[in-house]
């Protein structure tokens, strides 16, 4: 995984991308996350990697939880529905 040395967000504080709440201060940072996304070289990499990785909180991948919670449901699903028996 030598491509997570190249990621912008390698060099922040990490206490950027776990915002607390979704007003105020909250924006700035995720506003901020998202410059620091926008600058990254490894960004194609990186939301398959946070989907697999883990914790939904915070800003992973360029992602917000909203956005990973809804392939991560589909696929909770769809495995439910294959596991399931008629």
């Amino acid at each position: 995984m030598e491509w997570l040395r190249s990621a912008a967000c390698a060099g922040e504080d990490t206490e950027l991308f776990f915002p607390v709440g979704s007003t105020g201060p909250a924006l700035r940072d995720l506003a901020a996350a998202e410059r620091v996304r926008a600058r990254c070289r490894a960004t194609p990499r990186c939301p398959g990697f946070a989907l697999d990785s883990g914790p939904a909180s915070g800003v992973r991948g360029g992602t917000g939880e909203d956005e990973r919670e809804a392939p991560l449901r589909r696929t909770t699903d769809d495995s439910r529905r294959r596991n399931s028996t008629p």
